[in-house]
């Protein structure tokens, strides 16, 4: 079992590895496997080096990284939650980070503007879902689902209302509520690869926690656990990785809700090796929507979350059908 799961991460790495070099070589100027080794090598073109480390490298490293984030979220998301249909989005983060960005786009504020104030208004949001889930010291998860659903609904329609009001920017805010990497610099990498890749860790260590979490918060508490205190690790790092995806990349669906639970039926629902596969997964699954959002309108580019849609929708109806099936078996 250890081998088959041991050639499964392998395959998907490679597979990573493949797709992210298949990334950095399309696009409107096509530049070949061997002049992308070159420039990584320090020769190539200086046309060629400027595409390739100015523009597709970081977009390819981000969406990668936005990937990985976002599944991990999911997997402990769908844990804690024990709901196969949570995603990272589930408390209103994606409604607050569009709010803040709907604002700076009006207020004209620019790309670090943007990505500043999506940040901030998604992790007021998670705050106040989370405030409002509070009582004593425990967290109503079921609580917390629904106000985040109250929220996100609430949000929705103050921007629409922006949107009515300020029509010189209704497609830049439509774009960027529907995701995408086109306006990725090195300054974004640098700022959200950390946070995502350090907060994925810190979750990481908490998957024993929360594998006896699902057995039933009882169960873990009798086998040491502290399961309010795991809940809120996971739910604040979770919602600092989450905005930190959202800041850089917009709205992206789907991907912390496909990835994780693919992963399950392959790997298991170990969450000491769930997580790190649905991190590798994750970040080969949106590098490659990144890449047919490039190239299939070539040389137009499609919002990413028409890509993650086109491919979540469907399989959230199959989770949806799967579940009904279960549930009148029984």
């Amino acid at each position: 079992m250890k081998a088959r799961k041991s050639i499964y991460f392998t395959l998907t790495f490679l597979l990573l590895v493949f797709t992210m070099l298949l990334s950095i070589s399309a696009g409107a100027v096509k530049i070949p496997l061997q002049e992308i080794l070159n420039i990584f090598l320090g020769s190539g073109s200086e046309i060629n080096r400027k595409i390739v480390l100015s523009l597709r490298l970081p977009r390819v490293i981000e969406s990668a990284f936005v990937g990985m984030g976002l599944s991990v979220v999911g997997a402990f998301f769908q844990g804690l939650l024990r709901n196969p249909m949570a995603d990272p989005y589930v408390l209103g983060i994606s409604s607050g980070a569009a709010f803040g960005a709907t604002i700076a786009i009006i207020l004209g504020l620019g790309i670090f503007g943007l990505s500043f104030m999506a940040f901030i208004t998604s992790l007021i949001t998670v705050f106040f879902v989370y405030t409002i889930s509070k009582s004593g010291i425990r967290v109503s998860m079921t609580t917390m689902l629904l106000a985040g659903i109250a929220i996100s609904a609430f949000m929705s329609a103050i921007i629409s209302l922006l949107m009515i009001l300020n029509h010189d920017q209704f497609s830049r805010i439509v774009f960027w509520t529907m995701g995408g990497f086109g306006l990725v610099s090195w300054n974004q990498v640098i700022y959200s690869v950390p946070v995502i890749l350090i907060g994925s860790f810190v979750m990481y260590v908490f998957s024993r926690d929360v594998n006896a979490i699902l057995t039933g918060e009882e169960v873990a508490e009798h086998l040491g656990v502290n399961t309010e205190l795991v809940k809120k690790i996971i739910l604040i790092i979770g919602s600092l990785v989450t905005a930190t995806a959202v800041s850089v990349g917009g709205i992206i669906g789907f991907v912390g809700l496909i990835v994780p639970h693919i992963s399950r039926l392959i790997v298991g629902p170990d969450n000491r090796v769930l997580v790190p596969f649905s991190a590798i997964a994750g970040a080969t699954f949106l590098t490659f929507a990144d890449l047919l959002a490039r190239i299939i309108l070539k040389p137009m580019e499609i919002p990413i979350g028409i890509i993650t849609a086109t491919f979540g929708g469907p399989f959230f109806l199959y989770l949806l059908i799967r579940s009904k099936q279960k549930s009148e078996g029984m």
